[in-house]
Order: C-alpha cells, then sequence, then structure tokens
C-alpha cells in the first residue's frame, strides 16, 4: 500500500496533512465509519481520496450537485487520476457502457447522485463492483434539521445491504450535535468514530455594519485592503454590475454566477486566482474548489440565506492563518428585502402541485406515463406560460428535485465540440506558415483522438492547463482556427436540463412527499430568522453566537469582531486634531473621504466633525465638503 503523505506529495503537491486529515485518513484505512465535520477550508476530499488511491478497488461517492460532482470528477482527471460520474439524462446503454469502464478500466472514483442511487438497475450495476470505499459528501443533508435537508438521503443505506463489509466516511462542513446523531443513525454507521474539527476562527474577523452607501464603504475597503478578495451578492445581474463600479474605481475585478458559461466561469475564475483581477464578486455559485489560501477579505453585500451559508462563504478567507475579514454591510431596506425574499419562495402544498402538475403538461406528458428522455428547460420562459414567480418556481425545482421527483440541471457535464474541416496536409501546411499556433494545435491532436474523422468533445480549460496557457488565449486560437476554415468550434451553451424521475400522477405523487416538504419550508423560515437575528445582535460577540448556533459552548470573546471593538474601544482624544491637520492639507474633504484617510471608527469621525461644526473650527461648503474655517 502506498502511503498517504507519499500520495499527497504525488497528487497534492504538499508534505504535510492540514489538522485531522491524517488521523481521519488513518480511521477509513483501518476499516472504521467515519464522521468528518471540518468547516470550509478544513480540507475534506483528500479525507476520503487518500485512502481510496491507497488500495485497491473504486470509492463510491455520494454527493447531492451534479456540479459539485462534475467539478471534483474534473479536479481528479487534471491530477492523472481517473474518476467519472453518470450523466444527467443517460440511457440504460449508455449507463452499461460506464459500469464496464469503471470495471476494466481503472477507475478510482464513482460520483453518483442519491436520487440515481433510488433505481434497481443502478443499484445491481453497483453491487457488481469491487467497491472499497463509501464516501457520502454533504452528509447534513441527511437530517431534518440540516440546512439542505434532501429526503433521497435517507435512501444511501441501502449500500449496507449492497455491501456490507465497506466502510462508511461521511462529510460535512456544518452541522450541530443533532445533525451529527441524525447521520450516524440514518446511515447505520457502526461505532463511527467522530472527528470534528471548532468553527472558532482565530484570526477572522467578523465586522457587520448597518450602512446606507454600500457602494462608498466598498471603495473604503478596498483603499484600505489591498488583498485578494470576495464580494457575495444575491443575484447575477448584481455581480456585473459591482464589478464594473470597482473596475470604473480602478479595482481590478471579475464576476461569477450560475447563468456563465463553462468558458466564462473558467476565464473569471483563472483571472482571480492569477490576481490579474484579484476581486471577485460573485453569487453563492461561486464556492466549490476554492482552495486560495491568501484571500484576506469576504463581503456580503446583501443578507445571507442562512448561518450555514454565511459561516461557508466568509470561511473562505484567511486559509493561511493570517488575519482576515469578513464584512457584512446591511440597512434596515435590506432587512425588509430579505424577509418579503423568503415570504415569496415560501410554497404552501397547493402552489407546488400546481407547479408539478404544469411541468408534466408543458412537455405534454400523459397521466401515468413514463418518460425517460430528457428535455431542455427555461426557467423564465416557462413561469412566463403559467404566469408563476420565478422565485417560487425556483424553490418548488430544488423541492421536487431533493425529493426524486425530477432531476434538473445546467449543462455542466456538456462539452464543446471541435472538428478539424480539412486534411492533416492542410493543417500541417497551414501551421508551417502560422507557427504561432502550431504548439497550440499540436497539443490539441495529441490529447484527442478522431478529430478529423467527426465532432470531439473538448474541454477548454483542460486544454488551457495542459498547454500552459490562459482559457481566453485558447478561444482566441479557436476564434483564429475556425477563421481560416481549418476547424469547426462548437461553444458549449448554458441552458438547463429536466428529467422526469417517476411516472406522472400530479396529486398522489406530491401528497407522498408532502411531510418532507413541509419540513423543509420550516426550516427555510427558521433559517432565515436566524440570520437575521445573528445580524441585529449587537449586544454578544459575533464568534460566540457563531458557535453557540453550532452547539459550541465558548465564553471567551474573539475581541476582533465589530461587537468586541465597540465594546473595547476608547474615543481618540486626538481624532479631532487629526481632522484639522489633514484639512490643512488637503483643504475641503467630504465625510467620506476621510474617513478613507484616517484609521478609525467611521462613527466616531462623524461625531468629531460635528463637534468642529459646532465649535465654530470647521464649515460645509457649498461642494458640500469640510473644510477650515478661514478667521477674519
Amino acid at each position: 500500500m502506498i502511503l498517504p503523505k507519499e500520495l499527497l506529495k504525488k497528487h497534492w503537491g504538499f508534505s504535510e496533512f492540514r489538522p485531522l486529515q491524517e488521523e481521519i485518513i488513518t480511521a477509513v484505512l483501518e476499516q472504521k465509519d467515519v464522521i468528518t465535520l471540518l468547516p470550509t477550508g478544513g480540507g475534506k476530499s483528500i479525507c476520503f481520496q487518500i485512502p481510496a488511491l491507497a488500495k485497491e478497488g473504486v470509492c463510491l461517492v455520494i454527493s447531492p450537485l451534479i456540479a459539485l460532482m462534475q467539478d471534483q470528477v474534473e479536479n481528479l482527471v487534471l491530477k492523472g487520476i481517473k474518476a467519472t460520474s453518470i450523466k444527467s439524462g443517460a440511457t440504460q446503454d449508455e449507463i452499461i457502457t460506464l459500469f464496464d469502464t469503471i470495471k476494466f478500466g481503472g477507475v478510482k472514483f464513482l460520483y453518483i447522485s442519491p436520487e440515481r442511487l433510488q433505481s434497481y438497475f443502478i443499484q445491481q450495476k453497483i453491487k457488481e463492483l469491487n467497491i472499497h470505499l463509501i464516501a457520502i459528501d454533504e452528509a447534513h443533508c441527511i437530517s431534518e434539521w440540516g440546512h439542505d435537508f434532501r429526503p433521497s438521503y435517507r435512501n444511501i443505506k441501502i449500500l449496507r445491504a449492497l455491501k456490507p463489509s465497506v466502510n462508511f466516511i461521511a462529510l460535512t462542513a456544518t452541522a450541530n450535535q443533532r445533525v451529527l446523531d441524525d447521520i450516524a443513525t440514518n446511515l447505520e454507521l457502526k461505532n463511527p468514530q467522530l472527528f470534528r474539527k471548532s468553527f472558532f476562527r482565530k484570526s477572522l474577523a467578523y465586522q457587520i455594519f448597518t450602512i446606507e452607501d454600500k457602494l462608498q464603504r466598498l471603495l473604503q475597503i478596498f483603499t484600505k485592503t489591498k488583498t485578494p478578495a470576495i464580494v457575495y451578492v444575491n443575484s447575477r445581474n448584481k455581480t456585473a454590475q459591482i464589478a464594473a463600479f470597482l473596475n470604473a474605481n480602478n479595482f481590478k475585478s471579475s464576476f461569477y454566477h450560475g447563468g456563465l458559461s463553462s468558458i466564462e466561469k473558467n476565464i473569471s475564475f483563472e483571472n482571480w486566482m492569477t490576481e490579474k483581477t484579484p476581486i471577485m464578486v460573485a453569487t453563492n455559485a461561486f464556492g466549490m474548489g476554492i482552495d486560495k489560501a491568501n484571500v484576506g477579505l469576504v463581503i456580503h453585500l446583501d443578507i445571507p440565506s442562512s448561518i450555514e451559508n454565511y459561516v461557508q462563504e466568509t470561511g473562505r478567507a484567511g486559509r493561511n492563518g493570517k488575519k482576515s475579514f469578513a464584512v457584512l454591510l446591511f440597512n434596515k431596506n435590506d432587512t425588509l428585502l430579505f424577509k418579503d425574499r423568503v415570504e415569496k419562495t415560501l410554497l404552501s402544498i397547493k402552489e407546488i402541485k400546481a407547479i408539478h402538475k404544469q411541468l408534466y403538461q408543458y412537455y405534454r406528458i400523459s397521466i401515468g406515463e413514463i418518460i425517460e428522455e430528457t428535455f431542455s428547460f427555461h426557467l423564465l420562459e416557462f413561469c412566463k406560460q403559467y404566469n408563476f414567480s420565478v422565485l417560487k418556481v425556483d424553490t418548488a425545482l430544488k423541492i421536487l428535485a431533493n425529493n426524486g421527483i425530477i432531476e434538473i440541471s445546467t449543462h455542466y457535464n456538456k462539452k464543446s465540440t471541435l472538428q478539424f474541416i480539412v486534411n492533416s496536409k492542410t493543417v500541417l501546411n497551414y501551421l508551417d506558415n502560422n507557427t504561432v499556433l502550431k504548439n497550440f494545435t499540436n497539443s490539441i491532436l495529441r490529447t484527442y483522438a478522431g478529430l478529423f474523422e467527426q465532432e470531439v468533445a473538448i474541454d477548454e480549460f483542460y486544454i488551457a492547463k495542459k498547454a500552459g496557457i490562459t482559457t481566453k488565449l485558447v478561444l482566441s486560437n479557436f476564434e483564429r482556427l475556425q477563421e481560416d476554415n481549418i476547424i469547426a468550434y462548437k461553444a458549449v451553451k448554458n441552458e438547463a436540463e429536466l428529467t422526469f424521475l417517476l411516472p406522472r400522477e400530479d396529486d398522489y405523487t406530491i401528497n407522498r412527499f408532502s411531510k418532507e416538504m413541509k419540513q423543509f419550508i420550516h426550516q427555510k423560515k427558521q433559517k432565515s430568522d436566524a440570520i437575521i437575528e445573528f445580524v441585529n445582535n449587537n449586544a454578544i460577540c459575533r464568534s460566540i453566537q457563531v458557535l453557540n448556533y453550532f452547539d459550541e459552548i465558548k465564553t471567551e470573546k474573539c475581541g476582533i469582531c465589530d461587537v468586541c471593538i465597540t465594546k473595547n474601544r476608547k474615543t481618540d482624544i486626538d481624532l479631532s486634531s487629526k481632522i484639522l491637520q489633514l484639512l490643512t492639507a488637503q483643504k475641503s474633504l467630504t465625510s467620506s473621504e476621510i474617513c478613507t484617510v484616517l484609521v478609525a471608527h467611521e462613527k466616531d469621525i462623524l461625531i468629531h466633525l460635528q463637534q468642529l461644526l459646532s465649535d465654530d473650527k470647521i464649515i460645509v461648503n457649498h461642494q458640500n465638503k469640510y473644510q477650515l474655517k478661514v478667521s477674519l
């Protein structure tokens, strides 16, 4: 057996494990059932990937999101490790071929959704594999008290009957004790070993500010803080708008959301990772596979949907152990909008039934009919046709998917295609006259077979990695080759796919799952109430609030959050003189400009400005700026 540290060095390039990783890997290799609670950035995947590589056979990974599965599969493939997943809408023949490839092709990892696991056919194919480890990712989904409860996770224990001698490892980043107990019970784990890392982040300062002009504060923050950062917002349009605003003010930014094509996502991600654009403005779609150690700042311009989401997203800062900041900017209007948005997404069972029924109508599927076909789905078109709220349909789709009624995904598994439309001799002659494209084109021809005979699925991101260039340059090269009539290149489109997993039975289908659906809706309301309470609680240390939410009892204050700083702050008696010195040098400044220059709390600066006005030492001029009062 290859030693875990050798595998870590070979495939990940690290010589030492992070805290708890080595102990978890040892327990897994000793065939023990394991529950792992490692907050965001703790390196959960390595805890099952390394023991899987150390032994013969296949590791079966249960994962809730198609995008997450695809992300991990691609990362493993880039490391030279054979991994695969069952693509959305795969036919039975395609699945049979896939399992044959796993059995005879040396595949080490099979990623599968819990919904797929409900199929008797899939269960029998799994039974044929030499599986030596079963990993359940995002294991909190198994509990009704978890923030993303999925009833289909309750059926994972069927694997106990299919593979009784195989040990389990359940992994999560966010769970309290009640959820951990649920995981152990529902998976029927045998004397599980629990490895739990505290949610306490010594160097992460939670700072929540009530503020009206968020954009001005954003500029102040980035003027003072020069570090790679993530700015989270709650809509796709905002990502582009905020990034454009920052770029216009000379702060280099990219944006990222679920509606971008895979190519656009990769370009944004590359630019951020290489710090060509050190600020990423994103929705919560930006999160998977992020392991950038020097992120020093995570800003929320909108209230996150839950404390779990907040902790996961802020946890992407300060992974190098240096002091970092989690800043949330909000105002009373944000709170009202948040509550209104939650109310608009809370569905009744009657509304779920109506949306579910119209999905079948939309594709003209009859009562009792079983459809194996995968359909292209356009959310906005569907909502417009039936006059549904987009927010409610989006929530309903998630509920239907969580209960194994449908499967819906964007085209994460779809690939762009490429074909050379001239013969090899013409290509060679062309490259002799276009030497700048020679190495690039030869690299593609070495990577993919059959390019002269047919359209071949390709991955622009993988091509870029292999050629040692950016994805943007790959696209530019393809554009040039296509203009010169050398290739036919079809970029992947970003539409959604919908697959019906059950026959059409309308109300009967929903009635079977109504208890779980009501629980999901209730949990959503509870968690939205909890985040609002957290944001508005200015009396208790933020870190203590977070830890208490996850059942960690800690009374020691962090000393660096906004609550602690406010309580510990001593008024700067020299602040007035500093303001006067600044105005002497700069002549006239707005309050925002003064706050940007001086290292002091905005509230204190405004108090001192008011005092200086009262003392008749400064005035506000016609430009609404502060300046020294000139004595006559």
